[in-house]
């Protein structure tokens, strides 16, 4: 379920970062389109990275030990 949760999170991530794109080719001298993208970006990624870290102290989240 968590990883249903946090490949959803990433891409409305992504999609945030496109519209911004899209936004900033067409709309010329108005960014307040492209600023609210990327302010929503900014959000998600914030929110994405507090669940991970909620997750993990709860014990739902565990790290990987790739390196032993």
């Amino acid at each position: 379920m968590i990883k249903i949760i946090v490949v959803a999170f990433m891409l409305a991530i992504v999609i945030a970062l496109g519209s911004g794109l899209v936004f900033l080719v067409r709309d010329t001298g108005d960014e307040r389109r492209v600023v609210k993208a990327l302010t929503w970006r900014i959000i998600l990624s914030f929110v994405l990275i507090g669940l991970l870290v909620l997750g993990y102290y709860a014990g739902i989240v565990q790290p990987h030990n790739l390196g032993q």
